[in-house]
């Protein structure tokens, strides 16, 4: 039940996929002269998420309408001709409510190492190519002296991280995980408070493809239908975000809508596995990342899988208001495929997790359980000690960052790797 196996993750993902369209930031509290400069330059009305219940926003909407505006999070999404870009990109001055405008990208599950392993017939051998590998990843001339290993009790990355060891739950503390859905069937999740949007028009929330269900049992699950420990904050609110496809993939617009939601339902914690290769920061998910964390919310998401393609931390993680996560292996070195931290400022490393053959959930019809590896595998363990910290000292937004990078081991790793060292659950 624990094969290794893949996610289907697209071969073709480019460094810097794009829609077609375009975000704009607005400067703090100026949404609305941000959104009648754009009537300005010929703009049509944009629907608001501010409109929906909860701002769970219809994406067939903004298909319809060619944006949307998200108040909460103080951007847009907009369709423009040429001329009207060049119009609002030079109404766009220093005094002006736009702050800035980006091209709308394309985001993914953040497995794709594990895919090509697979792909090349190696299903059965992933463990010992992983050993094999983090052997020459970067120890600052420090040998490994310890190892932890899946038992009958639970998962090695519970034991690295002292998850069994702490008296926290979760409980009373909301946690959004934003990725390709969840198995709503799922044996183990019966009886659990769930909360669930899709946010990929013309697909349920189901989890169709395997990558969500089994962050999110990392994050928020419990126990194995044998009684191992799988999971970290199994007590919380589960509000389930589908940002990405059944085939791995989405846009901006989906992931902002789905941070939207998750703000205005007063979730402490987002957990996003998914990304890109573009190694400069996004205003907007930089703007996104403070403004979540001026409401009480902490964004934590993937470094990235790109090491060994000379890849550094990509967007959303090398926002500097958002917590980016590293991965380690069972032995405390860093995993081969985790992201460093990149040139441009803010685009560090900040913590790290488990992220080598990590067992948790996944989809009934898949298999119930799987290990996988990634820097994705390691995000949802920070996600869920973050929901612990939450709990035990009612911290929230900065106040639960600093509490999680204080609070951590020290690795003998650059921190560039890891950040402040491997996240530790509280006492």
């Amino acid at each position: 039940m624990s094969e290794k196996s893949s996610f289907p993750i697209p071969n073709n993902i480019q460094a810097d996929e794009t829609t077609g369209r375009y975000i704009i930031t607005f400067r703090d509290d100026r949404v609305t002269e941000g959104l009648q400069a754009l009537r300005e330059v010929g703009m049509t009305e944009l629907p608001s998420a501010a409109d929906f219940p909860e701002s769970a926003t219809d994406m067939a909407q903004i298909e319809a309408a060619g944006g949307m505006v998200f108040p909460t999070l103080g951007m847009a999404v907009v369709t423009l001709e040429e001329d009207a870009l060049n119009r609002v990109t030079a109404a766009a001055e220093e005094d002006s409510p736009i702050l800035d405008i980006e091209p709308e990208r394309i985001f993914y599950a953040i497995a794709r190492e594990l895919q090509e392993d697979y792909l090349r017939g190696y299903s059965d051998a992933v463990n010992h190519l992983y050993e094999t590998a983090t052997v020459t990843a970067p120890t600052n001339g420090v040998e490994p002296t310890e190892s932890y290993s899946d038992d009958a009790q639970s998962t090695w990355g519970l034991k690295a991280t002292k998850v069994i060891n702490s008296r926290y739950t979760g409980r009373g503390i909301r946690v959004a995980v934003l990725d390709t859905g969840f198995d709503l069937q799922h044996a183990d999740f019966r009886g659990r408070k769930i909360v669930s949007k899709s946010f990929v028009s013309g697909e349920s929330v189901q989890d169709g493809h395997g990558h969500g269900t089994h962050c999110i049992g990392t994050a928020c699950g419990f126990k194995d239908v044998n009684g191992r420990r799988y999971g970290v904050a199994y007590e919380s609110t589960i509000f389930v975000g589908k940002v990405l496809s059944n085939a791995g993939s989405g846009s901006t617009a989906g992931i902002l809508a789905g941070m939207e939601w998750a703000i205005v339902n007063q979730c402490q914690v987002i957990s996003m596995s998914l990304g890109n290769n573009v190694p400069t920061p996004s205003t907007a998910y930089e703007t996104a990342g403070r403004r979540a964390l001026q409401n009480g919310c902490l964004i934590v998401a993937a470094a990235g899988n790109g090491r060994r393609n000379g890849y550094t931390v990509g967007q959303p993680a090398n926002s500097p208001s958002i917590m980016a996560v590293g991965a380690i292996n069972n032995s405390l070195q860093l995993a081969p495929f985790s992201s460093g931290s990149g040139s441009a400022p803010g685009a560090n490393v900040d913590i790290a997790g488990p992220g080598v053959a990590v067992y948790s959930s996944i989809p009934m019809n898949k298999g119930r359980y799987a290990s996988f590896n990634g820097t994705s595998m390691a995000t949802p363990h920070v996600a869920g000690i973050a929901a612990l910290f939450a709990q035990a000292h009612h911290a929230r937004g900065w106040q639960l960052w600093q509490l999680l990078t204080s609070r951590a081991r020290r690795l003998p790793l650059p921190a560039s790797d890891v950040g402040a060292g491997l996240v530790q659950a509280p006492m």
